[in-house]
């Protein structure tokens, strides 16, 4: 069984229980929560992705570590969550604003190359000024 894709469900309780380090009763309380929804199997067995067993590290992290209540918990994940996708969001944004900038240089420049074609040669008032074909083609 390849483990490349870690939202694939190859888990069953006992073993994400044991890979989190945690009682497989602990991941039923968390699923009732709403902190974890592993898969289920055609026969209802629940189970759990490599992300899921890193999420629930994370939440044994901030229970144990940091002393959050499940509340507390669900916050801070929606809160991180929240900041992946803005993070994602601004990198899309970035690229664009890129794509934009270079598209705006390059008309830019092409308004300037178009006005070598229109400039009119300026001379004081009253000064006669011959425009010949030698002299256009030199602009």
């Amino acid at each position: 069984m390849a483990l490349d894709d870690e939202t694939k469900p190859v888990f069953m309780i006992s073993v994400a229980a044991e890979l989190a380090d945690m009682h497989p009763q602990t991941l039923r309380m968390y699923e009732r929560r709403g902190l974890i929804r592993p898969r289920r199997s055609s026969k209802s067995t629940r189970l759990y992705s490599l992300a899921d067993v890193e999420r629930l590290r994370r939440i044994q992290q901030l229970v144990g570590e940091c002393g959050l209540n499940l509340a507390g918990v669900e916050r801070v994940l929606q809160l991180e969550e929240e900041i992946a996708f803005l993070k994602k969001r601004l990198q899309e944004l970035e690229r664009e604003i890129e794509r934009l900038t270079v598209k705006a240089r390059e008309e830019v420049e092409a308004v300037h190359r178009s006005y070598r074609k229109e400039l009119v040669p300026f001379s004081t008032p009253g000064e006669l000024i011959l425009i010949t074909e030698h002299s256009r083609t030199r602009r």
